[in-house]
């Protein structure tokens, strides 16, 4: 028997834990931009993660995935309903209560086992939302790259759910008690601002924030001594950075979008000089993506060098431009 929540209207987004809390939001009756969640919710960030067990490093944009949704949680003063368990049908029933009262659930997933994914990769960190059910699908809200309104089958939605490994939760869901009022926007603004200045200025390790692009700068030289698949890994990492729900730039476009909105609201000449600097720094990233896409399809390591020097100058305007924002 189908059931699925009266009056759900999927939010259209173009990265997946921002689009999931903005359809939980848009639900509960608040409706704020994509690019105003990810920044309210402090997602700028950066990871050169590198270790003897991966195939090739992983290069990341935002924050760790949860920290977002706890951010924006924490900002916008909403009380956020998180289940986890180790049992699949205890996992299931949590969904399903929820959908019979009316309310969608948020999932956290590994997007490999679910139908609609064409590109098959694990990745344990992906969002959606679950508006309704059967007997055989269940119905979700994804990503506008994804799809938008998509199914699954239980089956692949009880895999994704309970997937191990790197980002892997333990059959996550999450739904937004209902809002009476948010507190005032400029103020959680400013707040937003200065902590992920903040934190993306003082990483606690050097492959994290300003200092790991600087890293990354370097590593990116070794990289055809550290590859088995040139062609591929090098393929596969300019896709991720660009497509992979990032909103394109590694996340740099959504978080420039973001000040541009903080700087129209707040008319505060430093975050308009951030703003124009997140103008300047997103296609850089794109140069710096299509350079290790076309190192690996010629095998011109030229392109690595060209890359490695465009990070430094990203790293030096993002560092200037997250000193304005403290």
């Amino acid at each position: 028997m189908a059931k699925t929540v009266e009056g759900f209207v999927p939010y259209p987004g173009e990265h997946c834990e921002t689009t999931a809390m903005g359809n939980l939001l848009q639900f509960a009756g608040v409706r704020l931009s994509e690019p105003m969640l990810f920044g309210l919710g402090q997602g700028l960030g950066f990871i050169y993660w590198d270790s003897k067990g991966m195939d090739f490093p992983f290069i990341g944009g935002r924050v760790k995935p949860d920290v977002l949704t706890a951010n924006l949680a924490g900002t916008l003063g909403l009380t956020v309903r998180i289940q986890e368990t180790s049992s699949v049908d205890k996992a299931r029933q949590n969904v399903r209560s929820c959908i019979d009262r009316g309310i969608p659930v948020g999932l956290k997933l590994d997007s490999y086992y679910l139908d609609y994914f064409t590109n098959k990769v694990h990745f344990a960190g992906h969002y959606a939302v679950v508006y309704g059910m059967d007997d055989e699908y269940a119905f979700l809200a994804d990503t506008g790259q994804q799809g938008g309104q998509v199914k699954t089958s239980l089956t692949s939605l009880a895999a994704a759910r309970n997937a191990k490994g790197p980002m892997s939760s333990r059959n996550r869901s999450f739904t937004l008690e209902p809002i009476d009022a948010l507190p005032p926007l400029v103020p959680a603004i400013c707040v937003a601002l200065t902590k992920n200045a903040h934190d993306y200025l003082n990483p606690p390790i050097r492959n994290i924030g300003n200092k790991g692009i600087v890293k990354m700068s370097g590593e990116i030289l070794k990289w055809p001594s550290r590859s088995n698949r040139f062609e591929q890994d090098l393929c596969l990492t300019a896709l991720l950075m660009e497509r992979a729900g990032t909103g394109g730039a590694l996340f740099r476009n959504l978080y420039r979008d973001f000040l541009k909105e903080c700087a129209d609201r707040l008319e505060d000449p430093k975050i308009e000089q951030a703003y124009r600097l997140f103008a300047e720094i997103a296609p850089m990233w794109v140069g710096v993506s299509s350079s290790i896409d076309l190192a690996g399809r010629t095998g011109n390591l030229q392109e690595l060098h060209q890359a490695s020097k465009l990070l430094l100058e990203i790293a030096a305007k993002e560092r200037t431009a997250m000193e304005l924002l403290l």
